[in-house]
């Protein structure tokens, strides 16, 4: 059964009530010997463990803070997954607070080094976390990690920024290149999609849908994309169930994979993923330069869906 289903962008306060918001991650590592450990940090100010977290910028997405307050509390580099939804709260003299966190998997960790903001930093499976967290709030989140994965794969589906007229455009749709507005749409992206650590890239055919990732493809060093020839519109609706069987199959490969597929594609992709995950969908929303996060478990089963309308700079 799905765990999640989230289509409301994932960057907001979900009540506009907060008079604090913020954001934060629950790091997370596989252990040697099986299972997970999550790291937890000591905040000497307070005298508590808890996730590392801290206080969105103005103007910074809570994609970006989560994984910035990660690296200066906790000195470690890591990837979003499935986001695992808030916690609130009041504190004295500043009123309610909201923050944001996001299962994140350590990608890199140069040694902690203690501060005068967090002085201790310890990994420990989810039952000693859950024990030593100050904060009862912040160990509920451990269950939402354990129904959320850890996944054995991700796949971040986009669908390509805004093209110039269909209408205007005279030659082959495939070539229809993106507007001015689906090229700044495309330099967002570059910026949001790191976060979520792309392994390899994959797109449609079509030259919109391969413009939409370049900026990222160059940023990244991950090479050109591949070509997919059964998730674009033309190849997949020949045979959807060809289409289909291809993206299980990318979904299969250990890691991050990225693919930038198109409006006639993603809507029934998703359709019948949700519905072989007991979670079937009338809607499926597909917003020019909008991004799927998807996680999946060993059998290809899905596990969770975020979904970013826009690609929050």
């Amino acid at each position: 059964m799905l765990s999640q289903l989230r289509t409301d962008g994932a960057e907001a306060d979900p009540a506009g009530l907060a008079d604090v918001v913020a954001a934060g991650t629950v790091p997370w590592r596989r252990a040697a010997g099986g299972g997970v450990e999550v790291a937890l940090v000591h905040r000497p100010r307070y005298d508590d463990w808890s996730w590392p977290k801290g206080h969105q910028d103005p103007g910074e997405p809570l994609t970006l803070t989560a994984l910035r307050e990660t690296a200066e509390e906790a000195h470690l580099q890591c990837r979003l997954g499935a986001r695992l939804g808030h916690t609130a709260y009041d504190v004295p003299g500043r009123g309610h607070k909201v923050v944001h966190y996001w299962a994140a998997e350590v990608t890199g960790d140069p040694g902690f080094t203690a501060t005068d903001e967090t002085d201790e930093l310890r990994w420990l499976p989810p039952d000693g976390a859950a024990a030593l967290l100050s904060r009862a709030g912040d160990a509920a989140l451990l269950d939402r990690l354990a129904a959320a994965g850890p996944p054995s794969s991700t796949v971040v589906l986009v669908r390509h920024a805004k093209a110039g007229s269909r209408t205007a455009w005279d030659g082959d749709d495939d070539l229809r290149p993106l507007s001015g507005t689906g090229f700044t749409q495309a330099d967002r992206l570059a910026e949001f999609l790191p976060r979520f650590g792309p392994d390899r890239l994959a797109t449609a055919p079509p030259l919109r849908c391969g413009q939409t990732i370049e900026p990222f493809a160059q940023k990244s060093g991950l090479g050109e994309p591949v070509v997919e020839e059964l998730l674009g519109e033309h190849g997949y609706w020949a045979s959807p169930a060809d289409g289909l069987a291809r993206l299980r199959e990318l979904a299969a490969r250990p890691g991050v994979t990225l693919l930038c597929s198109q409006g006639g594609v993603i809507p029934d992709v998703l359709g019948h993923l949700l519905a072989a995950a007991g979670h079937p969908a009338d809607t499926v929303p597909s917003h020019k330069a909008s991004t799927w996060v998807l996680g999946f478990d060993g059998d290809g089963l899905l596990l969770w869906a975020d979904y970013y309308r826009r690609p929050p700079a």
